[in-house]
C-alpha cells in the first residue's frame, strides 16, 4: 500500500461506492472523501471526465496521482494482501468469481431497482426503465434465492471468514428491500449472514 491516504469520488448513496468506504473501514485504513452529486450531473462535466474518470462514473479510487475506477476493483486494492483476501489461490479465485457475478447478475438488478424508485423517484422513469421493473424484480429475486441457498451450509460466501465477496454483496444486498419488491425475511440465510457482516469489527454503517 501507498502511504499517500487515498481519495474516494464518491455519492455517498451508493452502494459501490459504500463498499469501498466499508473495506477500509474494516482494514482501519483512512479515506479522504470527495462528494458528487450524480443525479445533478456531477460526473459528467468535462473537468470530471478529462480529470477523474472518462467513463463519467463513481466510485474512482484516487491513489496519489493516479485514478482506479471500478467498485471491486477499487476493494481489491485496499484489500490485497489482507485477511479480506483468501491465501489460497482457488479461493482467492473463487472469491474474484462473486464479486464478478455481484456486478454481473445482482447490481444491475437489485441496485438499479432502488437508484430507480429510491432516488430518482417512480414518476420520473422513462417508458423503457417501467417495462424493464418486472424483468429486474425476477432477476433481483433469483440472485436473493441463490445467495440464501449458497449461505444455507456455511457462514461466509468464501472459506470461513469475510471477505471482499461479502462485502460487495452486502453493499446494496441490506438495502435490497429500498428497491420496492424485495422481502429479505423471505432469505432468513442472508438474513443471518447481514447480521454476521455487521458484528465485524471496524464495520461503518452506509449512512455514517
Amino acid at each position: 500500500m501507498t502511504e499517500t491516504r487515498p481519495i474516494l469520488h464518491e455519492y455517498a448513496a451508493s452502494g459501490n461506492c459504500y463498499k469501498i468506504r466499508l473495506t477500509a473501514a474494516i482494514l482501519g485504513i483512512g479515506l479522504e472523501r470527495r462528494q458528487y452529486d450524480i443525479l445533478a450531473g456531477e460526473t459528467r462535466t468535462p473537468h470530471f471526465l478529462a480529470n477523474v474518470n472518462s467513463n463519467g462514473r463513481i466510485p474512482v479510487l484516487q491513489i496519489g496521482d493516479r485514478f482506479l475506477p471500478e467498485s471491486n476493483a477499487a476493494c481489491f486494492f485496499l484489500g490485497d494482501g489482507t485477511r479480506l483476501v483468501p491465501a489460497g489461490a482457488f479461493e482467492r479465485a473463487d472469491m474474484l468469481r462473486w464479486m464478478f457475478w455481484e456486478q454481473y447478475n445482482h447490481e444491475p438488478n437489485i441496485a438499479t431497482l432502488r437508484f430507480w424508485l429510491a432516488f430518482v423517484g417512480p414518476e420520473k422513469l422513462s417508458d423503457l426503465q417501467r417495462a424493464q421493473m418486472d424483468g429486474k424484480s425476477a432477476a433481483g429475486e433469483a440472485a436473493l434465492e441463490l445467495m440464501n441457498r449458497h449461505l444455507a451450509a456455511r457462514p461466509w460466501f468464501v472459506g470461513e471468514s469475510i471477505s471482499l465477496a461479502d462485502i460487495a454483496l452486502y453493499a446494496y444486498t441490506h438495502v435490497a428491500e429500498e428497491g420496492g419488491g424485495f422481502d429479505l425475511s423471505l432469505h432468513p440465510h442472508v438474513q443471518d449472514w447481514i447480521a454476521r457482516v455487521e458484528r465485524e469489527p471496524g464495520y461503518l454503517a452506509i449512512t455514517a
